[in-house]
């Protein structure tokens, strides 16, 4: 998937910016669209399908809400992905583009028989509009974006949002090399690397968690490091790791939300497993929570390739990664309460995943 597939990204300064450019992007969108298409892609705000259509399994499992890109002409795919360059800047935009070439690199020379690889789908809760509130759904197997706009209250949020990436590393079809998360894996490590030994034995003893697509929960933080255990600069590393779930959108978006998990990071605990050092030679990869009042980051390395091997490439452990980025006080901008998933949806089915493909949310057993 090339970065500026539909155009080049739009780097927005404030939040009203961010929802005028994305709502008339999506309009433009909807413009391309047939009659029949545009009452599948649209849904009420308040519908609770938001919450039960977005998953970290391939959508053959889970039915995802909207319209399938890969069922759109040209035209309508590149006014698709153009809402997407509206709403995100340009470092998050390169990371979705890379998750989903990730995708496809995965379907065309690996191993799995999982062919709803490369799929994504877009839908809309509420008209787009930059005068009220409305939600833009976007995902597949390794990507849930959910980003609610309010025009009215001149806010964005992203919570809930599944990022993921298998493999770590792969050659897109330019010959690039593509890694989606090199800088998120930075960011990490920045931090861990600036704790002393003894904040480093309290992090990695912590409990590390994760909360599922699907699933409800009670953002139970548990033990591990503290906010209030932090120099004023490791704060300000963990808010920088933090950013690239909340901070996808603006500059003026970022710091509002920033702000707003800083307000309350004294009471936020970070637990960590796993790799110590950024070398994905080495072991299984890494695993990290952030559970606060305010913010809930949960990373998990995946410890199993879900049949998508490749010779030479790792599509385990530092290879394969879910994260889940979710607002305790603020899921769906409120619009909707998170529904308990059936089946599937919650992320683990039976034996601990999906037939032919898909790994449980931690990587083992079911938790159900």
């Amino acid at each position: 998937m090339d970065s500026k597939t539909a155009a080049e990204t739009i780097s927005q300064t404030t939040t009203k910016e961010t929802i005028s450019s994305t709502a008339a992007s999506a309009e433009a969108f909807l413009a391309t669209l047939t009659d029949e298409q545009r009452e599948t892609v649209l849904y009420d705000y308040d519908d609770e399908t938001k919450t039960t259509s977005w998953s970290n399994f391939p959508v053959t499992f889970v039915q995802r809400a909207g319209l399938n890109l890969a069922e759109l002409t040209d035209e309508q795919k590149a006014a698709a992905l153009a809402v997407l360059q509206a709403l995100l800047n340009d470092e998050a935009y390169d990371t979705v583009s890379g998750i989903m070439g990730g995708d496809e690199y995965l379907h065309e020379n690996s191993s799995t028989t999982e062919q709803s690889l490369g799929q994504y789908y877009i839908a809309f809760f509420g008209d787009p509009s930059d005068t009220s509130a409305f939600e833009l759904q976007f995902g597949g197997h390794h990507l849930g974006l959910n980003a609610s706009l309010d025009g009215a209250a001149d806010a964005i949020t992203f919570a809930p949002t599944h990022l993921g990436v298998q493999p770590a590393i792969y050659t897109d079809a330019d010959g690039n090399e593509v890694q989606p998360f090199d800088g998120i894996y930075a960011d990490a490590f920045a931090f861990f690397d600036s704790l002393t030994e003894e904040q480093q034995a309290t992090l990695t003893s912590g409990d590390v968690s994760m909360c599922a697509p699907g699933d409800t929960c009670d953002f139970a933080t548990g033990d591990g490091l503290t906010g209030a255990d932090l120099t004023a600069a490791q704060k300000q590393l963990l808010l920088n790791l933090i950013a690239n779930w909340s901070g996808m959108a603006d500059e003026q978006t970022t710091a509002d939300s920033r702000a707003k998990i800083e307000a309350t990071l004294d009471d936020t605990v970070i637990a960590w497993s796993g790799e110590t050092t950024y070398d994905m030679n080495t072991g299984g990869g890494i695993s990290f929570s952030i559970s606060g009042p305010n913010v809930y980051v949960a990373f998990q390395a995946q410890q199993g390739s879900a049949g998508a091997d490749i010779e030479g490439v790792s599509t385990s452990g530092w290879g394969h990664v879910h994260t889940i980025y979710r607002d305790p006080t603020n899921d769906y901008a409120n619009s909707v309460t998170q529904q308990a998933a059936s089946g599937m949806g919650g992320g683990t089915g039976p034996g601990g995943g999906p037939p032919g493909g898909g790994t449980p949310p931690n990587g083992g057993p079911p938790s159900n």
